[in-house]
């Protein structure tokens, strides 16, 4: 099955749009907030409160709200990190090399937090969950750093490989390769998509490992508390690291330093990934050209249609999210209403596992399915519902079908959930229910057009609204922007976005800023 991914670069961030065979599966957003914190990264954090009734600590690392680090997330290696992080802040040790490092003792799973940490302490964490509501993040010190292949944990001296990989061969060619690469006190977990990779590949990946290793020991003595120490460099890189296991027939971006970028990186990871980089250069916005925009309008919101007829409810509530099914207005194919439930049954269970993956939806999640007596058909609704889900790369647990009709499923949650107001309230009348004439329109855009171009003198200007709007600018002979171009010797771009509501516009001046236009 081929994958397509979609980079859409704007003013407030990127948008990464995953989609399989033309469809939509993953949503990915990053603003150009500095205080975003993404799973995977390290930071020079302090501590700033011991809780010994939680057993646990909050660390400073940037975020409003301090982060939480529980005594089971310290990992048994944490003394080792404390001082190895000390000799490091103190100009005692300059790299990463381990081999003559002596190791602290393991700590034990029931001890307490306040015999390994103290107040304004300074340690190295790893955000293992996104801040997510009024919570801060969720640190770990057990660090890791992924690569394509291959996982580097310090201070641990085996290689392991992925359960995924379950031929003997495979998995003793790969332990061995990695036993034969590694450096002392590095460990190393072999992920599934090095399986049948050459070793060239695979000891490319190891070395890339090891290179950021040693930049945590030039960067750590001149960071300040808060500071990153390791991450990405565009959040586009980690996920298309995460992914590349996926056969891709094409990466889209339209920005065209990042276009270099990437072609950098994935001239890195592999030779053939840049010929199937593109960069889009169309006038229209590339969510638009490539049909995505559309999908997240269809998928996003309380109700969501399945491809065969049936629809899905989903409600969210702070314990749980709840799916309902209903079978829809479709003609039966069957005779057997039985026959009828399993087929609509089968088709939503396709579409909730898309929309668990979509929305990156984690906790429990209840779905009450259309109610089925046969124990077979109940039995091919799991199984389908579990072929469907494994792909998501979250770790996942999904429960046999309960007496009451029920699926229950747990998913893994590290960042928040991906949330899109679809149909809560009208673009045009903002919930008033009440909206501007729309004979008036037209003469609020040709006087905001007269003062920007005569009085802020412009030289350039676009417009971009709602495609019925374009139309009725650019349509006909001769069109409204023709009597413009007499009017001011000035040629007016016109855009249509369809995230536009149907009466609505902005300016945007030759540097493709906005303009702000609440002028007489």
């Amino acid at each position: 099955m081929a994958y397509d991914m979609i980079i859409d670069v704007g003013q407030e961030g990127e948008r990464i749009a995953l989609l399989k065979d033309k469809k939509l599966v993953e949503l990915h957003q990053e603003t150009n907030d500095k205080s975003n914190f993404l799973v995977g990264e390290i930071y020079l954090g302090k501590v700033k409160k011991i809780m010994p009734g939680l057993n646990a600590a909050f660390v400073d690392v940037g975020h409003e709200k301090d982060a939480f680090l529980h005594y089971h997330d310290l990992g048994p290696y944490i003394k080792s990190w404390v001082k190895i992080t000390k000799e490091t802040l103190d100009g005692k040790r300059t790299d990463g090399d381990l081999s003559q490092f002596e190791l602290e003792p393991e700590t034990v799973k029931t001890g307490k937090i306040s015999q390994v940490l103290k107040r304004n302490q300074q340690i190295l964490v790893q955000i293992a969950k996104e801040p997510i509501s009024s919570k801060g993040p969720r640190l770990t010190t057990e660090i890791s750093i992924a690569g394509r292949y291959f996982i580097l944990v310090p201070f641990y001296d085996t290689v392991n490989v992925s359960k995924k990989i379950s031929t003997l061969e495979e998995r003793k060619r790969l332990r061995n390769l990695g036993n034969s690469l590694k450096t002392p006190k590095l460990g190393l977990i072999c992920r599934t998509a090095a399986e049948q990779k050459g070793g060239q590949d695979l000891h490319q990946d190891i070395l890339e490992l090891q290179h950021k290793w040693e930049s945590i020991f030039t960067k750590l003595p001149v960071a300040q508390t808060r500071d990153k120490v390791l991450g990405e460099a565009q959040k586009s890189f980690a996920i298309l690291r995460d992914l590349l296991s996926y056969e891709f027939s094409s990466i889209t971006v339209n920005q065209k330093i990042l276009h270099e970028e990437m072609k950098s990186h994935l001239n890195t990871i592999d030779k053939q990934l840049p010929k199937i980089l593109k960069l889009y250069l169309g006038k229209e916005n590339i969510f638009s050209q490539f049909g995505v925009d559309k999908q997240i309008q269809a998928s996003f919101g309380k109700t969501v249609s399945c491809q065969g007829g049936a629809y899905l409810i989903i409600e969210h509530t702070e314990a749980l999210h709840s799916i309902d099914v209903n079978s829809g207005s479709k003609q039966a194919k069957s005779s057997n209403q039985e026959e009828n439930a399993l087929a609509a049954n089968l088709d939503a269970a396709k579409e909730i596992a898309r929309q668990l993956r979509l929305r990156d939806m984690g906790g429990i999640i209840v779905i009450d399915f259309i109610d089925l007596r046969t124990p077979n058909f109940k039995k091919q609704l799991f199984n389908t519902l579990r072929d469907a889900m494994e792909d998501d790369k979250a770790k996942h647990t999904i429960l046999p079908m309960s007496k009451f009709g029920l699926i229950q499923i747990t998913r893994q949650r590290v960042r928040p959930e991906m949330s899109i107001k679809t149909a809560e309230s009208c673009p045009t009348c903002n919930g008033t229910g009440s909206v501007t004439s729309s004979v008036m329109i037209i003469d609020d855009i040709e006087r905001h057009l007269d003062y920007l171009l005569t009085t802020a003198k412009h030289k350039k200007l676009s417009i971009i609204t709602n495609p019925y709007l374009a139309a009725y600018m650019t349509g006909g002979l001769p069109s409204l922007r023709m009597r413009w171009f007499s009017r001011y010797k000035k040629w007016i771009k016109v855009k249509p976005d369809v995230k536009y509501g149907m009466l609505d516009y902005s300016f945007f001046d030759a540097l493709e800023e906005p303009i702000n236009i609440d002028k007489p």
